[in-house]
């Protein structure tokens, strides 16, 4: 059973690493897909797990594998995009509490309402880190920083949610029995 669990666990990171190379590049942050498989990582796979994925992808790339948008390496992770991928981590968490109520609701509607709603709150969390991050790398003002780092983003998160909450209701009962 726990193999089901490690390959699923890997999946993800291999999912998480694709969607940093599926890109929009828009300075000094570009569009990516990271955050449609961490919170679809969430929704499936509950808070241990998508964090498990999410660690794995992040110690990837500070150990200097180029699987972050713009390479790898310590330098990535402090630079102005350095924010956004720590925050990852808690939006993994936050997403996967969605995930920890999958057996728990009996209703679909609940389901998507978790997914929903959690999956806004780690967004904002993305945002949340990720912004300042960048403000005090770049030295910006916070309404620069506003301006590059999170405005831009929003139509696509916001449809990144979307898709990740159909995705896992599309799915969530077929992992179901690969995560019990």
């Amino acid at each position: 059973m726990q193999y089901k669990k490690l390959l699923l666990t890997s999946l993800f990171s291999a999912l998480i690493i694709v969607g940093a190379y599926i890109r929009f590049p828009l300075p000094p942050v570009p569009i990516t897909l990271q955050t449609l498989f961490v919170l679809l990582a969430g929704f499936l796979l509950g808070s241990k797990l998508a964090m498990a994925s999410t660690a794995i992808y992040l110690l990837l790339g500070f150990a200097g594998l180029p699987v972050f948008s713009n390479g790898g390496g310590l330098g990535t992770l402090l630079g102005p995009t350095g924010g956004f991928l720590f925050a990852l981590l808690p939006a993994a968490f936050l997403s996967g509490i969605a995930g920890n109520f999958r057996k728990k609701t009996e209703h679909m509607r609940t389901y998507t309402l978790l997914c929903l709603l959690l999956g806004l709150a780690a967004s904002l969390t993305v945002y949340l880190i990720g912004v300042p991050f960048l403000k005090y790398t770049r030295s910006l003002p916070w309404k620069t920083a506003i301006e590059v780092g999170m405005l831009p983003f929003l139509p696509g998160d916001i449809l990144k949610l979307l898709v990740a909450t159909q995705l896992g209701r599309t799915f969530h009962h077929r992992i179901e029995e690969l995560v019990a």
